[in-house]
């Protein structure tokens, strides 16, 4: 036999074993999944064609449920289930939240990323951390600390801003508010000051990077049928998730052996100082079990949570105000009211000190325009559980143990049955009665989760958000660079806006 000969066999039988292992998939896909019973969900497709569809998968997802609510995507071992239904969601996260749990399915592609941290795990290990989180977030001393570093550190941010305004300069508002808030939860939540946002940190620079590319390969694998090969191999994205994951680590890392050496050399320490120290001590009472892999998976959790939450947030409120120059006037204007700032010449600093809690709580416009932002942008726009049992959820549809059943936030913020027929308008206004905010259920509005597992970090997040949208506004009026460049988000665990946001800014002068 020649070589021609051999090569052609060699191609033929590799053609073969695909052509068998692709039809074998699909028969795995298809099979036992009741697909014309109109019991379950009707099935729109299988996760691999979320693939397709990657770069604009929120959307896509929404286009499906504007025709179904609920519906199925098959994966070969589950069906995984998707649904806008505000009754379905409480269901699973409140009536049953002892039947769902994260799932051995979603545990499997997120551990590299979110180990045995509090957003990853159910049972003991979960009830442990946000016990202890729990009564952090609780404390006076954090509200105060909390409110006293973000006026600082939006003092700051304000300042740089002002350096780009006397140069004429465009800049990213996201990689700002990143830095500004990954300085402000490493100080409130680790008591370390980072200086990210200041420049002088390349470390810090490089975990932002490394941090959100992670979380977008991470998330990748949800669409990705060889990712386990690949990561055996470390080859292609696996190859480059492991190296950002060994930059995380290794800053991680060094931050808990700093903490622990700044403990030891305190004679005055009080263990409630911040979230990290409290771990650190009850690490000390139980090291087996709390070693310092479990307290690394804590704080990049509560890292992955800060910053995104907030910071790509604030950069999709700011994208919406600066698209609508109304509404950020309006804001304005109730910041004068509340403030009594009126003087192009006040100072940013003092301007920053002055936004103590009781101004905060006037600022209902404010809060309906950043609720109002969670809602079309929410920081996690889609997240779920694992059935542990067979159920029927309450819209009629059946589900098996083991199927995936997930919320799409995302697609909720534009249902026009959740929402009226403006759903997909950007209006401050739904959330207000005669001026005064008026929350809606967390089951219509998921954006911090809802049941047992509610974002500790609510009222934390709104006021972070609160104080540097005042200061920020207070002196400052924002336009976009380029009104007629696309925006969009990168397909990840939390909702970024693909490639930053340029924005131009005019001093306030009155």
């Amino acid at each position: 036999m020649d070589f021609l000969s051999i090569i052609v066999t060699v191609v033929s039988a590799m053609l073969v074993l695909l052509i068998t292992s692709f039809c074998y998939l699909l028969l795995i896909i298809f099979t036992g999944k009741s697909l014309n019973n109109p019991q379950y969900p009707p099935v729109m497709g299988t996760v691999f064609d979320q693939l397709f569809y990657f770069n604009r998968l929120y959307d896509y997802q929404t286009d499906i449920a504007r025709k179904h609510h609920t519906f199925r995507l098959l994966a070969p071992s589950q069906s995984e289930i998707y649904t806008t239904d505000p009754r379905n969601i409480e269901h699973v996260l409140k009536t049953k939240f002892d039947k769902y749990s994260k799932g051995e399915h979603n545990q499997s592609i997120i551990r590299d990323l979110f180990g045995h941290g509090i957003f990853a795990v159910d049972g003991d290990m979960w009830l442990q951390q946000r016990k202890v989180s729990s009564f952090e977030f609780s404390t006076r001393v954090l509200r105060d600390f909390s409110c006293a570093c973000f006026r600082r550190n939006g003092a700051k941010l304000a300042g740089i801003i002002s350096d780009s305004v006397i140069a004429g300069s465009i800049f990213d508002i996201q990689d700002l508010l990143a830095r500004y808030s990954l300085d402000s939860i490493f100080k409130v939540g680790f008591g370390v000051d980072l200086n990210c946002l200041g420049g002088s940190n390349t470390e810090g620079t490089m975990f932002i990077k490394a941090l959100d590319d992670s979380n977008e390969s991470v998330y990748w694998r949800y669409c990705d049928l060889f990712w386990r090969i690949k990561r055996y191999l470390n080859i292609g994205a696996e190859a480059i998730l492991k190296k950002n994951i060994q930059v995380m680590d290794n800053f991680v890392y060094g931050l808990i052996q700093r903490k622990r050496e700044l403990l030891a050399s305190q004679t005055d320490f009080n263990e409630k100082e911040d979230i990290l120290s409290r771990f650190l001590v009850a690490s000390e009472k139980n090291p087996s079990s709390m070693d310092d892999k479990y307290l690394r998976d804590i704080i990049l959790n509560f890292i992955l949570a800060g910053k995104d939450s907030t910071a790509n947030t604030l950069s999709w409120f700011f994208y919406m105000i600066s698209k609508d120059p109304l509404i950020q006037e309006k804001i304005v204007q109730e910041l004068n009211e509340v403030t009594g700032s009126k003087k192009s010449d006040a100072n940013i600093d003092d301007f920053a000190t002055s936004l103590v809690d009781t101004a905060l709580d006037k600022m209902h416009y404010l809060h309906a325009a950043l609720t109002e932002t969670l809602r079309l942008y929410p920081a996690v726009p889609v997240d779920g559980k694992c059935a542990d049992i067979d159920d029927i959820l309450p819209d009629g549809y059946r589900l098996r143990k083991g199927d995936g059943v997930y919320y799409i936030a995302y697609s909720m913020g534009r249902m026009t049955y959740v929402w009226g027929e403006d759903a997909e308008k950007f209006r401050p206004e739904r959330w207000l009665n005669s001026g005064v905010f008026q929350p809606e259920s967390p089951f219509k509005f998921v954006a911090f989760h809802a049941g047992p597992r509610i974002c500790l970090g609510k009222d934390f997040a709104y006021r972070l958000m609160k104080i540097t949208a005042m200061v920020l506004l207070r002196f400052f009026r924002f336009k976009l660079a380029d009104e007629k460049r696309q925006v969009t988000y990168r397909t990840m665990f939390t909702l970024q806006i693909n490639g930053g946001l340029h924005l131009k800014a005019v001093p306030r002068l009155g």
